[in-house]
């Protein structure tokens, strides 16, 4: 076995009555992607969230990077949330900001770096996503999947160690979700990142993931290969891959 860098074990989290997440477990290894699928509502988001400490479980046990979520204080958790990237749905640019300003936005705390480096940067993580000729353009500009790019290099920027993709390949046509999709797996060759994808995508989940999970009911229901779920004897585990 490699070595864990997150992992979750008996998490609970309701909003008033509505019970989200009945007990989840899982674990990610250094350098793995590991898929999520689930119906909508069935808590995936709320998981990744309860990871970083954007959400507080009612109970259970959250590890991230060999810490402890629940015992950090606000800086400490801080510190740890800027070795998780996160690439949200929307992948929430400021329009008022170019590309490179864009790209330049997370590095603003890092005094130790100076114009010439942050440009290197900037440029470099533009380049992993092949985009370095948008630096100068802006948002409104950029195709969704353009944006999406520049999303992935703004989140690459800090070299995280755990990447956390929620529904990357949302509202994209099937060619620009498969290049975001073989992206994804560049990432975790390129940076040794261990990442976490949430997804409804078929196509997406069969390219990136090495394992994954489906929850059910606010519990994981399978785990397994793309392979292994999409043969599964359940009728309802493979109905995800039809």
């Amino acid at each position: 076995m490699g070595t864990t860098v997150a992992e979750i074990a008996h998490l609970k989290k309701s909003f008033g009555k509505n019970e989200v997440l009945k007990d989840i477990n899982l674990r990610i290894e250094k350098g793995e992607n590991l898929v999520i699928f689930g119906k909508s509502g069935s808590g995936k988001s709320v998981t990744i969230k309860c990871l970083v400490g954007l959400v507080e479980p009612d109970e259970g046990a959250v590890t991230v990077l060999g810490k402890t979520v629940a015992d950090l204080e606000e800086d400490e958790l801080n510190t740890l949330r800027k070795k998780v990237g996160f690439l949200f749905q929307s992948a929430a640019l400021y329009d008022s900001m170019t590309v490179r300003e864009n790209l330049e936005f997370p590095l603003r705390n890092l005094k130790s770096k100076n114009k010439e480096e942050t440009e290197t940067l900037v440029r470099e993580a533009l380049k992993n996503v092949g985009l370095e000729e948008a630096i100068d353009k802006m948002p409104s500009e950029l195709s969704g999947g353009m944006r999406k790019r520049v999303g992935l290099a703004r989140t690459l920027i800090l070299k995280p160690e755990i990447m956390l993709y929620d529904e990357p390949t949302t509202g994209l046509d099937p060619i620009t979700s498969k290049e975001i999709s073989k992206l994804i797996l560049e990432v975790q060759k390129k940076y040794n990142t261990s990442s976490i994808i949430i997804t409804h995508d078929v196509e997406c989940a069969r390219i990136t993931s090495n394992r994954m999970i489906i929850i059910k009911d606010g519990s994981v229901f399978a785990e397994g290969t793309f392979k292994e779920l999409s043969e599964s004897k359940d009728e309802w585990v493979r109905s995800f891959f039809e």
